[in-house]
């Protein structure tokens, strides 16, 4: 009853590919290696946008509140 050997290991992934078969796990291994990599692009994102300076154009507020509200705005008229 003690861990498991190696010959063990070899069966249990015998029984998954044959479960599973091979290009399904291919393809769901790129699925998830595609996920990582957008992850990846989504944190230095957000790393670069904090970052960068915040521009303040004349006329205009910074928050997002306001810019929504001046898009309504635009709409309208």
């Amino acid at each position: 009853m003690g861990s498991f050997s190696l010959m063990h290991w070899v069966l249990v992934v015998l029984v998954i590919v044959l479960l599973f078969g091979g290009g399904r796990i291919s393809s769901l291994m790129g699925d998830v290696a595609k996920g990582i990599k957008a992850f990846k692009k989504g944190m230095s994102d957000d790393e670069d946008d904090a970052s960068r300076p915040v521009k303040h154009i004349e006329g205009q507020a910074a928050s997002n509140s306001s810019t929504s509200a001046t898009k309504e705005e635009q709409k309208q008229g």
